[in-house]
């Protein structure tokens, strides 16, 4: 059933589409970045694994913004957050800008470049800290709004919202591709272009009247809402923020060894344990919901982490033209269809977590078939199966949080995007770096050791539990990338063939998280289907006990 308009604010649709404007200045400030990412590693000789490690802070600042913005928004209001958001953008933008390229680099000594690498490093770091945190913060607003405005087709409502990122990412490709590949515009004049969408967001949020969610409106305190997350759900924001601390302290250790760093980083997050413990009165917490949270850290890791690498994979194996036409084609796919979830959930009779299903199972085939693809037109169909399969997932998966677990308010939906965003940071980005980086390098050295020997990085690229690996050189490799093929040199042939070897082995392992979320919705599929169904439930008819509440 539908939302009448009689039972809408007023405001309903200003507020939807302010939403929405607000996420499209995250999707072009996204989009721009991956696009730009070759111009970093050949202007400061990032390798991908430190490049990965960059676009990873565009993420993880997002899980802070979206959950202190979604504990707190109940309690001073989503005007307060837009503001905050509004200048977090603006000054991500300036402290963005301040990462400077050296000036006579071939003049330099080996310690002076790198001060300077280590420069650019921080300045991009903490510019994408910032854009992220900004970009979290008004989700905290936007997510909980929607779904309050619109509590009868929350899944249609959630993924108009959410149309918005695809629609951003074609704004900021197609810039990207004009301005970078065409014009050669250096990339802070294109990355300042989301500050336009930040602007228009702002003025649409002015002067509204916000309504309240349903568990504010009943006077639910903080630790009711949280009761629902637990210390089940609790266990997995923790372990990702003490990935994030551990990573954030790391620099300041000499000895990269140090195990000190991620020590510091379990401390934080098993404080913060027992806080959530405390404040729920060390409630169990949901199964659901910790299934649920397991899972939309997967989605972050293969959406957006796979969407910050896309283009430069894609652009490696064909041209970084062909990456970025193929990266707008697929966001346009994306925008299309995420208009059309209600007409999936009400012609074709499938739930939510039925969509979600066949989302899974066509992102798994998408980038296998991506790996295989050796022309534009084979990208192409691979990546239209791909996008298909990704465009329900982000939005649909709130919107079944909503749904299930009304009781928490902001709360639950706010951390699950907190969730998603973390891991795609720390996991999905970072991990496809490493692979990318370890792949190339294989592939090279079972070319040559000595060519390997000349190309590799001076450090080698690490990840979670995996081995450390190395990777190669960026600028070394980025020289051979930007000669014409007609004059590369025959090592630089080898080295161009063997990266695009390493970039189809990232693809197919990246396959992997898909297909294990296939398995974990077939199993949600079958557990709705033995309770009667899936439905959306209201605050009294939430069900009681560690199964669902």
């Amino acid at each position: 059933m539908s939302t009448t308009s009689e039972a809408l604010p007023s405001n309903a649709y200003r507020l939807l589409w302010a939403g929405f404007m607000a996420i499209l200045a995250a999707g072009v400030g996204f989009a721009i970045r991956g696009g730009i990412f070759d111009n970093w590693g050949g202007e400061f000789g990032f390798t991908a694994a430190e490049l990965g490690a960059i676009g990873g802070a565009g993420f993880t600042g997002f899980c802070f913004g979206i959950i202190i913005g979604g504990i707190v928004v109940d309690k001073i209001g989503y005007g307060w957050l837009v503001v905050a958001a509004f200048a977090f953008h603006v000054v991500s933008a300036v402290v963005t800008f301040g990462a400077m390229a050296p000036a006579d680099a071939a003049n330099m000594t080996r310690e002076a470049l790198d001060a300077a690498k280590h420069s650019a490093n921080i300045y991009l770091t903490v510019g994408m800290f910032l854009f992220a945190i900004a970009n979290g913060t008004l989700e905290a607003v936007a997510n909980p709004l929607v779904a309050t405005l619109f509590p009868n087709n929350r899944t249609h409502y959630l993924n108009i919202l959410h149309a918005s990122w695809p629609a951003g990412m074609v704004l900021g490709s197609a810039c990207g591709w004009l301005l970078d590949d065409q014009f050669q515009i250096h990339w802070k004049y294109q990355l300042a272009l989301y500050l336009i969408p930040t602007v228009l967001y702002g003025l649409m949020f002015m002067g509204q009247k916000f309504p309240k969610s349903e568990a504010s409106e009943k006077g639910l305190g903080l630790g009711e809402m949280f009761k629902d997350v637990g210390i089940l759900g609790g266990l997995v924001v923790c372990y990702l923020i003490a990935l994030f601390c551990g990573d954030t302290i790391r620099p300041f250790f000499d000895n990269s060894e140090s195990p000190v760093p991620m020590y510091v980083g379990y401390a934080v997050g098993g404080a913060l344990l027992i806080l959530i413990g405390v404040i729920t009165k060390f409630s169990f917490g949901s199964i659901l919901l910790f299934v649920l949270f397991i899972t939309h850290a997967m989605v972050g890791a293969v959406e957006l982490g796979t969407d910050g690498w896309i283009q430069n994979i894609t652009g490696n194996i064909l041209s970084s033209s062909e990456g970025k036409i193929l990266f707008v084609f697929t966001s346009s796919v994306m925008f299309a269809l995420r208009f059309s979830a209600n007409f999936i959930e009400k012609n074709l009779k499938l739930s939510p977590i039925a969509i979600l299903l066949v989302c899974a199972i066509l992102g798994c085939i998408g980038l296998n078939l991506t790996s295989m693809a050796n022309s534009f037109f084979m990208a192409l169909l691979a990546l239209s199966v791909y996008a298909v399969g990704k465009t329900f997932f982000w939005p649909t998966m709130l919107a079944v949080a909503s749904d299930r677990f009304p009781r928490s308010g902001a709360v639950a939906i706010s951390i699950m995007g907190g969730i998603g965003m973390m891991s795609a940071g720390l996991i999905g980005s970072k991990g496809l770096g490493y692979f990318k980086d370890r792949y190339s390098g294989e592939e090279v050295a079972q070319v040559s050791p000595a060519l390997f020997e000349k190309y590799r990085a001076e450090k080698p690229s690490k990840f979670l539990v995996f081995p450390p690996a190395t990777g190669l050189d960026g600028k070394l490799r980025g020289v051979a990338k930007d000669t014409p093929a007609a004059d590369r040199t025959e090592e630089q042939k080898q080295v161009v063939e063997a990266d695009i070897r390493g970039d189809r082995r990232t693809l197919r392992t990246d396959s992997l998280i898909p297909a294990a979320m296939a398995a974990i919705y077939l199993g949600l599929l079958i557990y709705f289907k033995s309770i009667g169904g899936y439905k959306a439930v209201k605050i009294h008819e939430q069900p009681t006990g560690i199964a669902e509440a």
